[in-house]
């Protein structure tokens, strides 16, 4: 089988946009863009071929450009966007497809999945990082609703992973953030949901640490069928500077948000039913602004976390946000899935804003800053590290989880072709 039917290479009229992602741009050799597994395998046998490092893309989202590169293959799964009902309320997703078209089409059916707050991230990368959504708490992760995947392996090998075939690999594939093979299918096991409660509480900024370890309070209270994120916003221009409190309920009860009202003065609110596939947004980094990035799972929103949350984020220039957990995401074993931090009560994320001319120095001290809130955590989430160091590596997946995963490497790709992601050598 050729490949250049579904080449695009520096002539190709369309290469310029081929070659861009969220992340920017970059001078592959050539950008693929397969229709089938037969044809992602051909890929790969062309770039072993050709001697070629390959980077596979999926929607494009890695803020550290894993799903480009320079000089090599860009393996482009967008044409496998299909979504396809099994029965029994399972469903097949293409590893191209991203989630708001996807969401968009199971809600013909009345069906969801726990899923990213975006439209435009792809199921194939959100889904091997781990899947943090609105239904994280009465759904689990991504990987928790998943029943078997179709890989095409390093050694260009169609098959299908699932807890009885392969099972080494599904484990692996549920949290390894893209390193075993090139996921063109997904089955996952989907929910019977149409509307959820879906908005903001919006709270004066007056004690900011107050206001965190209260919330954390009150959703370890909360009921698996709401999941919330807070966040504090800087100023941007005539935007000033707030605490807003994103609510998702996939449940009727409304009084269970009572609680939240009470954790800080309310200065706005605005939640209402809301059709679920209609509650993903599209999300771009703002123009003219490096952002530095970090992330990490906490144990616990206390004190000394919520200080220096508070702490942070008067320095100004920054945004912090703050994901609940618990629910069925805990009630998962540490070592079911590659996915290993069970334990985390809340995933915080937060992001310096810099100039694009920020020196070495000013990005040295932003995540400075940032060690002040990470630090206090129990490992980190692929889908949101703007870092790719040892360090990063190791807050991935706990010394036992990691040394799994490299056995399964070396069984699956032991010449490490998929090494453009956060990589675990075989």
């Amino acid at each position: 089988m050729t490949i250049e039917h579904i080449a695009i290479r520096p002539s190709h009229p369309d290469y310029d946009a081929a070659r861009t992602t969220i992340g920017g741009s970059s001078e592959p050799a050539v950008v693929l863009r397969p229709t089938s597994a037969d044809e992602v395998a051909a890929s790969l046998r062309y770039a072993q071929a050709e001697g070629l490092p390959v980077a596979v893309r999926c929607g494009g989202h890695s803020p550290l450009g894993h799903s480009n590169l320079d000089g090599g293959v860009v393996i482009d799964l967008s044409r496998l966007d299909g979504v396809e009902l099994l029965g029994d309320d399972r469903v097949r997703i293409g590893g191209g497809a991203t989630w708001g078209p996807a969401a968009a089409s199971l809600a013909e059916h009345g069906l969801a999945i726990t899923s990213g707050d975006t439209t435009s991230v792809g199921v194939g990368g959100l889904t091997q990082a781990g899947g943090m959504g609105w239904m994280i708490r009465k759904h689990g992760l991504t990987i928790d609703s998943l029943l078997a995947t179709e890989v095409v392996t390093a050694a260009g090998e169609i098959v299908r992973a699932t807890p009885m075939q392969h099972a080494d690999l599904f484990w692996a594939v549920r949290g390894g953030a893209g390193n075993f093979g090139v996921v063109t299918a997904f089955e996952f096991q989907a929910q019977r949901i149409s509307t959820v409660h879906f908005g903001t509480i919006s709270f004066a900024l007056d004690d900011v640490a107050g206001l965190l370890t209260r919330w954390a309070e009150a959703m370890r209270a909360a009921p698996d069928e709401l999941s919330t994120t807070m966040v504090l916003m800087p100023g941007f221009g005539d935007f000033p500077p707030g605490a807003v409190l994103y609510v998702c309920l996939a449940g009727d009860d409304t009084e269970v948000l009572q609680p939240l009202r009470a954790i800080g003065t309310v200065v706005a609110e605005e939640v209402g039913k809301r059709p679920y596939a209609e509650i993903l947004e599209e999300a771009h980094p703002p123009e003219g602004i490096l952002p530095v990035i970090g992330n990490t799972l906490v144990e616990s929103v206390d004190t000394p976390l919520a200080d220096a949350i508070a702490t942070a984020y008067a320095r100004g220039g920054r945004v912090v946000f703050l994901r609940s957990l618990g629910g069925a995401f805990g009630r998962v074993g540490p070592d079911q899935t590659a996915f290993a931090h069970r334990s985390a009560e809340a995933l915080v994320v937060s992001a310096a804003f810099l100039t694009p001319d920020a020196t070495e120095d000013e990005i040295a001290s932003a995540r400075a800053v940032w060690r002040t809130i990470g630090d206090q955590g129990i490992g980190a989430y692929a889908g949101f590290l703007g870092s790719d160091s040892p360090d990063d590596l190791a807050s991935l997946w706990p010394e036992a989880t990691l040394n799994r995963l490299r056995q399964v490497k070396r069984t699956w790709d032991p010449g490490n072709v998929f090494r453009r992601t956060f990589n675990i050598a075989p």
